[in-house]
């Protein structure tokens, strides 16, 4: 009988002026997945609010994916999961907008209101 590995990912989640907690998902565990392999199938399986941020064009290039993975700093789509869980985070130094999405926008370049 083949039966299916898992592992768990802690996720950081809350918004810009909400108290942050973590939540846990159980996935399924395959040598070489990504973290974000482990996002997108926790928001198309357990949580479609998730938020997170990619825009895949070929690994490590965009750099939208961007986040804390065990408290470094990764990309999502190159982080690997382990098979004894992954904590995910939103990066630290950047504006907090919902989970795992921050502000990208280097602060000289946002649009600012002229009123």
């Amino acid at each position: 009988m083949n039966e299916k590995k898992t592992t768990s990912v802690c996720v950081v989640r809350g918004g810009a002026d909400e108290k942050p907690y973590e939540e846990n998902f159980e996935v399924p565990f395959e040598d070489g997945a990504s973290v974000l392999d482990a996002l997108t199938w926790i928001r198309s399986h357990k949580d479609s609010s998730l938020a997170f941020r990619y825009s895949c064009v070929s690994a490590n290039a965009c750099k939208e994916c961007m986040v804390l993975v065990n408290d470094k700093v990764d990309y999502a789509c190159t982080a690997r999961l382990d098979p004894d869980g992954v904590k995910v985070g939103p990066l630290k130094n950047k504006r907090l907008i919902r989970d795992l999405v921050t502000d990208i926008v280097p602060p000289k370049e946002r649009i600012s209101d002229p009123n």
